[in-house]
């Protein structure tokens, strides 16, 4: 028999006997996750597997929450913020009883393997699934905080950081043209990656994030020796887990005399068109969690590493990347 690429798909999928594919997407929402889901229905659809939606994240496993997917479902979302499967927290999936639950309607409903897009809860309770009861899991790392191991870039962070950047842009002109000091508060309850990139990307002058201790004593004698000099704006960004911009605007003013206002740019961060970088790389990362089951390779996460992708333990993936924030800190220093 003469091998062509389609008699070497029906091969693999006889070795992976994965006929049956579950999607779903939890945690926090971000630009990029429709594209990923479309790339995992399409690519698996190509390769002979049907595939299965979980509503909601692992709340659909819980409630046997699952609709059928095929090319039409996935028309024309690659464009769409959000996720359409819907996301949502899920403490009962947290227990033995829960994931006994979440397995039971997979079995229901013939499900061979999973694909969980999400952040690093989605990937612990994926490990977990896979751990406890061997089933066959990957992860596709969906955050808007960038901060999972194995991969230099998360679906949606891109397009979060833009949304952030333009709307600081905005407001650094009225700064200028009230002459005041804003405090804003963007994403990141345990990452700073989203604070620090668009501090260095909008000429911001301090940037608070959760991995590194601030000096506010510096910072206030900062904008005293600055107002001497002429400086007559300031713009501070500050991760929302390393404090609160009201309580910082608050105490800036007390401090140093001068006029501060505070902005918490919340959830607008997360929705929005996704930008093409994110919509590339969830459509890279969807095939490759597909090929990852087909092949067998189960407890892992896929990522981009050098734009090649890149497989690694869930467990693994779990901890959390690292940001070069001493250099990012030190230039945003240096280019007051």
């Amino acid at each position: 028999m003469v091998l062509t690429s389609q008699n070497i798909i029906v091969i693999n999928m006889i070795k992976s006997r994965m006929k049956r594919i579950g999607v779903l997407t939890s945690g926090g929402d971000g630009a990029g996750m429709n594209a990923a889901i479309r790339s995992v229905v399409r690519s698996a659809l190509l390769q002979g597997a049907e595939v299965r939606g979980v509503m909601r994240g692992f709340y659909g496993l819980v409630e046997d929450d699952i609709i059928s997917l095929n090319h039409r479902s996935v028309a024309n979302i690659i464009s769409r913020g959000g996720t359409f499967l819907k996301t949502s927290r899920c403490p009962e999936f947290q227990t033995r009883a829960g994931m006994a639950k979440a397995v039971a309607t997979l079995k229901r409903h013939e499900i061979d393997g999973l694909v969980v897009i999400g952040g690093n809860g989605s990937y612990a309770g994926a490990y977990e699934l896979f751990k406890r009861f061997r089933f066959p899991v990957v992860g596709v790392p969906g955050t808007i905080d960038n901060d999972l191991y194995g991969t230099d870039q998360t679906i949606g962070c891109h397009t979060a950081v833009n949304t952030a950047l333009d709307a600081i842009d905005k407001i650094r002109d009225t700064a200028h043209s009230m002459e005041r000091i804003f405090v804003i508060e963007v994403m990141g309850r345990d990452s700073g990656y989203i604070a620090m990139q668009v501090a260095l990307g909008s000429g911001a002058e301090d940037v608070i994030i959760p991995e590194r201790k601030f000096n506010y004593q510096a910072m206030y004698e900062e904008i005293k020796r600055g107002h001497k000099k002429g400086k007559i704006s300031w713009m501070i960004i500050v991760a929302e887990g390393a404090g609160k911009a009201h309580e910082v605007a608050e105490k800036v003013t007390k401090v140093t005399g001068f006029e501060s206002r505070y902005i918490v740019l919340g959830h607008i961060q997360r929705g929005g068109t996704p930008t093409a970088p994110d919509r590339v790389l969830a459509t890279r990362l969807g095939a490759a969690a597909v090929d990852c089951l087909l092949k067998g390779r189960y407890g892992k996460a896929v990522g981009i590493l050098q734009n090649k992708i890149n497989v690694v333990d869930l467990q693994q993936a779990c901890a959390t990347s690292n940001v070069p924030i001493n250099e990012y800190c030190r230039l945003i220093k240096n280019l007051i």
